[in-house]
């Protein structure tokens, strides 16, 4: 007996690897600081909190619908209408255990041998693992820091081919925070409109984490055309504090939404029937929290943003939401520690922050642009305060 050929092309998550071994760390008592989690640091609001507690007491713990309670799907139907201008009915509606249920759901029921995804690179670390596994073909285009990490219309149009089946596009974005506007989706969507074959998958789960007045679009209501070979993907987890409660949902079209039912049917089943009922709560309650939690993550950015920028041989964009940012150290490569150990990767300088400064980041090589780390500002001021200036001494004790 051995792993199968598909276990065999993905990976261990890095950003989970790193979580496991900052918790490692800090129960041997070592003075050591995160920065690598991706989920807020507050709890799930109160009334959210209750919701689910009623459902237990009211004997909601019994198997659901497999792709959602009509409750839920109706409390999706009316966000989608209420944040996003988009229409969709029961059956267009799908909902899984989180964010990242959807996106594998999605590929495994389309995806083919053969078949390529189009994935702007940073990107989320299970992007094109989860592409691997369904057997399809991940294509990267990078875009650096001098663009905002974000690809142009030219550089999507030329990584298309007659094999793509999708493009993903996550906005704003985990690892960076890298957002588009209303007017480059538009430009991105003329592109897609071209190319009748390919279908867009709407990464949109920090959409109500935003800076600085940006407005949020997905491509779906800035791009009609689009709205019948896009999958508009969501979840609880980030905007209302609820990773742990693992729902994620997506509208699409009807006979895509069939298949992935199918699928988790033989998979999954039902989500939690408990965090259904809190979601209900979550997305027709009173929404606004959401403006407050990002006006509080806007404020350590800025602290982020502004403290790393003051590090010797590091450069970190502004992002326009979530709450990441992804500073770039071409100029710390080659350079070596007090130890004498040579900086030749980012993940070299990670694991220097890790062992020297006590500081946990991600390196940029999980995200597929390097050299740089991703750094989540979801902690409290003192600590982010604290981790930028190990940070600075760090660089400044590289020579």
């Amino acid at each position: 007996m051995h792993p199968s050929a598909a276990l065999a092309r993905i990976k261990p998550s890095p950003t989970l690897a790193i979580t496991t071994r900052v918790q490692e760390l800090k129960r041997a008592g070592v003075d050591v600081i995160g920065l690598g989690a991706g989920e807020p640091d507050f709890d799930t609001p109160d009334f959210i909190k209750e919701a689910g507690i009623k459902a237990i007491r009211d004997g909601q713990t019994k198997y659901t619908n497999v792709d959602g309670t009509p409750e839920l799907k109706d409390a999706i139907a009316r966000k989608f209408l209420r944040d996003n201008g988009l229409t969709y009915t029961r059956d267009q509606i799908s909902v899984n255990s989180g964010g990242k249920h959807t996106l594998f759901n999605a590929m495994v029921a389309t995806i083919d041998a053969g078949d390529e995804v189009v994935i702007p690179a940073p990107y989320w670390v299970s992007y094109p693992d989860v592409v691997l596994f369904a057997g399809g073909t991940p294509v990267f285009v990078a875009a650096g820091a001098d663009q905002n990490y974000k690809i142009t219309p030219a550089q999507l149009d030329a990584a298309i081919t007659p094999k793509t089946k999708w493009v993903i596009l996550n906005s704003p974005s985990n690892p960076t925070g890298a957002a588009y506007s209303e007017a480059e989706l538009k430009a991105l969507g003329a592109v897609l409109e071209a190319h009748p074959h390919v279908w867009i998958f709407a990464d949109d789960m920090y959409e109500h984490i935003l800076f600085d007045d940006f407005k949020f679009t997905t491509i779906a209501q800035v791009c009609p055309s689009l709205y019948e070979r896009t999958l508009t993907a969501n979840g609880c987890s980030k905007a209302y504090a609820m990773t742990g409660w693992r729902i994620g949902f997506a509208g699409g079209a009807p006979w895509l939404i069939k298949a992935i039912s199918k699928l988790q049917s033989q998979s999954t089943s039902n989500p939690c029937s408990i965090a259904q009922a809190a979601s209900v709560a979550a997305l027709t309650g009173d929404q606004g929290f959401l403006k407050d939690n990002a006006a509080l993550f806007q404020r350590r950015r800025d602290l982020v943003v502004g403290m790393l920028n003051q590090a010797e041989g590091i450069t970190c964009p502004l992002p326009e939401g979530a709450f990441y940012v992804y500073p770039e150290f071409s100029a710390l490569i080659g350079k070596s520690t007090p130890g004498g150990k040579r900086i030749e990767t980012d993940e070299d300088f990670v694991g220097y922050l890790l062992d020297d400064a006590k500081v946990a980041a991600v390196q940029g090589a999980a995200f597929g642009l390097s050299p740089a780390m991703r750094i989540s500002y979801a902690t409290s001021d003192e600590l982010l305060t604290k981790a930028c200036t190990r940070i600075q001494e760090a660089c400044a004790a590289l020579r």
